[in-house]
């Protein structure tokens, strides 16, 4: 800007001085010109001007892409693993999942009062001695992982999944993982140990790194400083107690106001993890979407639309709920979540619950 201004001025004071400033003879003025006051004005801040808020940094540690929380920096470029958990009563009690960011509950199957499995999300995977049991994969998992540029760990399924396994961008694991005697049958002793997934990257052609196929960061965070507060919407309701209409394990999720978390339950009982001290699983944001779905035969086998728009959903934060709609363009597109005037939810900081429930027996949620 000072630049400018000097480059104006002296325009101004070379018209004063002569007939033009182009070309031609010069004529010598009849009298003399008083030679003009240039005044320069430099750029100056005004003292009362804001300062810039810096943003909350932490050396070698950045905020995760999954939970918004601080952790190593060096975990930056890692890509998570989905783990295929079996959620049967016989397979509990489940290691490692309380440590997971996100944990997707799916319905697995209409048979056996429509079973559900659990996928959990975990970023920080080598700091995990023991995850599962590990169990088979559906194509609705497998159509929902791209969306985190995922490794799927998983042990086989049914041939419904070979086509969507034969895309570039779904990698998978698929068993091989370790076995521990538990007293259980054997489908009920598979878990990814320390050092299982080392040395599964070190044998296959996938990075352990994100690949040209990361869609970027999934969600948008609240500032732990000023979080998601719903009840500023008009419709907003409050939550304490989410009972899930899956029949078989009849989950619930229980709010505790004193640390503003949803707690997990299942055939009856808190869902503890004997691998985190008995650590009771829990969510700051929980999703529910209402999905509709496809039976392939008579075993049960099925698949969600999760490919799909406008969706009617909620999203429940701190002891509040609000309805939202969701939706999802295709498989290399993340899944969105819109509040009633259309705008994308944020979430707070925290680990996330999401169940996609069949749309037949939404009419059953509770939301108490």
């Amino acid at each position: 800007m000072k630049k400018w201004n000097l480059i104006i001025l002296a325009t101004l004071a070379c018209g004063l001085v002569m007939t033009g400033c182009g070309k031609g003879k010069e004529e010598t003025p009849s009298e003399a010109v008083a030679e003009p006051v240039i005044e320069v004005v430099t750029d100056q801040s005004p003292t009362d001007a804001p300062a810039a808020v810096e943003e909350e940094s932490r050396e070698g540690m950045y905020r995760s892409e999954l939970t918004n929380e601080w952790i190593d920096e060096a975990l930056k470029n890692q890509r998570p693993i989905a783990a295929m958990i079996d959620n049967e009563k016989t397979a509990l009690p489940h290691y490692g999942v309380s440590e997971a960011d996100i944990v997707y509950e799916i319905t697995n199957s209409t048979a056996n009062d429509g079973i559900t499995r659990l996928m959990a999300l975990v970023k920080d995977w080598g700091s995990i001695e023991q995850l599962g049991s590990i169990r088979s994969v559906r194509p609705t998992n497998l159509q929902l992982i791209p969306e985190w540029n995922a490794i799927i760990c998983h042990d086989g399924g049914p041939f419904y999944i070979d086509d969507y396994l034969a895309n570039d961008y779904v990698n998978n694991f698929s068993g091989g993982f370790s076995r521990v005697d538990n007293g259980k049958s054997r489908e009920f002793t598979e878990y990814i140990l320390a050092g299982d997934l080392e040395k599964k990257f070190s044998s296959s052609k996938y990075t352990q790194e994100y690949n040209d196929y990361y869609p970027g960061p999934h969600y948008q965070f609240a500032s732990e400083t000023s979080p998601v507060d719903l009840s500023s919407d008009s419709e907003a309701k409050d939550v304490s107690d989410i009972q899930l209409p899956y029949k078989h394990n009849k989950p619930s999720l229980e709010y505790n106001a004193e640390d503003g978390l949803y707690y997990y339950s299942e055939y009856g009982s808190k869902h503890v993890d004997p691998g985190n001290n008995n650590q009771q699983l829990a969510f700051k944001n929980v999703l529910l979407q209402n999905a509709r779905y496809v039976v392939f035969d008579d075993n049960g086998y099925m698949m969600f639309h999760s490919i799909d728009y406008d969706r009617e959903g909620y999203y429940i934060t701190n002891g509040k709920a609000i309805p939202i709609t969701w939706s999802k363009a295709e498989e290399l597109a993340v899944t969105q979540y819109f509040d009633q005037d259309g705008k994308e939810i944020t979430l707070n900081t925290g680990k996330t619950y999401i169940a996609l429930i069949p749309d037949d027996i939404w009419k059953n949620l509770e939301l108490n």
